[in-house]
């Protein structure tokens, strides 16, 4: 039996003791700087629970839009390259929908509290942000 705490957790028993604990005793840069911890260990706490089903979609989009496999860096770099050369046109519906999804995805991750990430969410129908 595994009885090791996992990775999530571990993130937000350190966030809530920075909350909890630290921040209200912090002043000036501390404070600030306490502040920025926080946020990157929810940053780390969503990568580590959504980032792998973000990029796996991303994956299969890129596999499906330029019609080819390989790993995702290589398909990003390709995509770019039919972007520049015109073999995928900006308008193309389907390269906007995984741009307009890719982003979302990443202020999921990043900034899930974003005021036009939450409108954007609400306009798609879409409250999970995956």
């Amino acid at each position: 039996m595994d009885e090791r705490p996992k990775a999530g957790r571990l993130l937000d028993t350190v966030s809530t003791f920075l909350k909890e604990r630290i921040l209200p005793e912090a002043e000036g840069r501390d404070a600030y700087e306490t502040r920025v911890a926080i946020n990157v260990l929810g940053i780390v706490a969503r990568e580590l629970d959504l980032g792998d089903g973000h990029r796996g979609a991303e994956h299969a989009r890129l596999r499906t839009l330029l019609g080819r496999g390989g790993e995702l860096d290589e398909l990003n770099r390709a995509l770019c390259t039919a972007i520049r050369d015109g073999d995928i046109a900006l308008g193309d519906a389907e390269l906007l929908a995984h741009l307009r999804r890719t982003t979302l995805d990443s202020l999921a991750v990043n900034q899930p509290r974003y005021a036009t990430y939450r409108r954007a969410l609400e306009r798609a129908g879409d409250g999970s942000g995956s």
